[in-house]
């Protein structure tokens, strides 16, 4: 009697555990397809004085700038010398701010582990920023331009050089890895921890509202940000 009542007791809790985690995902999911689609206006009356670019590669947003400008040189912060053949003849530079586990560890989907993704999702990684130089950049489906001012580029300078860790002297701390996706590009510590709640898209979202621009209300997915710039 007692074997049978303690296995029926165990049975309800993991029906109810099952519930409770099907119930979340149809919770996540309403809510982000619900936020994502309110989008906040760009600021009105503003002087298009600096390009900017949202990136993607099918699943993670970019943030693009000139990696030169009389405002900042992130040639400074992000050396060449972390790279493998970057130099000052690429004149973009792109940021991504993400799960330290992902962006080392998985560098194809089928690299993914378990601990890796039970780790990103509930905040108890740490995170890192990717950052990859590029000589132009290419307008499509996957390439967004927008014009800002300079008082927005100051903002979204900010927000991104707060997203970095920094040494006593105010230095980007770079990490040493192999795992770099290209010849031009590093990856350094970074402030933050990434969830469910706060992904790379919604890092790459937030950077887009720091400085004024069109985005969604909140987002943890790349495709509602670039359904603002159709």
């Amino acid at each position: 009697m007692t074997n049978k009542f303690t296995l029926k007791k165990a049975l309800k809790i993991l029906l109810k555990s099952i519930l409770f985690f099907l119930g979340f995902i149809l919770f996540y999911a309403a809510t982000a397809f619900t936020l994502s689609k309110i989008t906040v206006d760009k600021e009105a009356d503003t002087k298009p004085e600096v390009e900017i670019f949202i990136l993607t590669n099918g699943v993670h947003t970019d943030l693009v700038m000139p990696a030169k400008t009389d405002q900042i040189d992130w040639s400074k912060q992000i050396l060449f010398k972390n790279t493998k053949v970057a130099d000052s003849t690429y004149k973009y530079i792109a940021m991504g701010w993400g799960d330290k586990g992902f962006y080392l560890e998985t560098p194809e989907w089928s690299d993914l582990k378990a601990s890796v993704a039970l780790k990103a999702a509930t905040g108890l990684s740490t995170t890192a920023i990717h950052a990859t130089y590029y000589r132009q950049m290419r307008l499509g489906d996957d390439c967004k331009s927008m014009m800002i001012s300079k008082e927005q580029y100051n903002r979204l300078i900010t927000y991104i050089t707060n997203s970095f860790q920094k040494d006593a002297s105010g230095n980007f701390l770079a990490i040493k890895t192999d795992a770099n996706y290209g010849r031009t590009d590093a990856f350094y510590e970074a402030n933050g921890s990434y969830s469910i709640l706060h992904t790379c898209n919604t890092w790459a979202n937030s950077g887009l509202k720091s400085c004024g621009q069109k985005c969604c209300f909140w987002t943890p997915m790349d495709s509602p940000i670039f359904s603002k710039y159709k």
